[in-house]
């Protein structure tokens, strides 16, 4: 299991408008801007992306993102494979990255 607290930070919209971004908004970017065929494919990755959603919105209420090693495994892998390299020039969101890809097993 892995714990990573879920820092969030205030970013203005293009429209002018303030909301709040996490490591929770950085991994479903991610994960929605993968080409459909970049993503896995069957009832065991079905499963897994509805595993997903209810530990996102579990977080999204206590503050912590506990993934089980399998799931933490695939968003690492999500991670180290498509995050834009410009979004390193954002202290908030290097900063949550770095969180998270360095949560140690529990």
């Amino acid at each position: 299991m892995r714990k990573i607290q879920v820092e969030k930070w205030k970013v203005k919209t293009s429209a002018g408008d303030e909301v709040e971004d996490s490591i929770l908004t950085i991994l479903n970017v991610l994960l929605s801007s993968r080409r459909p065929e970049e993503m896995p494919r069957g009832l065991d990755n079905f499963r897994l992306m509805q595993r997903l959603s209810k530990v996102f919105e579990k977080a999204e209420q206590t503050g912590i993102l506990e993934l089980e090693e399998a799931d933490y495994s695939f968003l690492k892998s999500t991670v180290e494979s498509g995050i834009p390299s410009i979004w390193a020039m954002n202290k908030n969101i290097a900063s949550s990255v770095d969180a998270f890809l360095n949560a140690k097993e529990e």
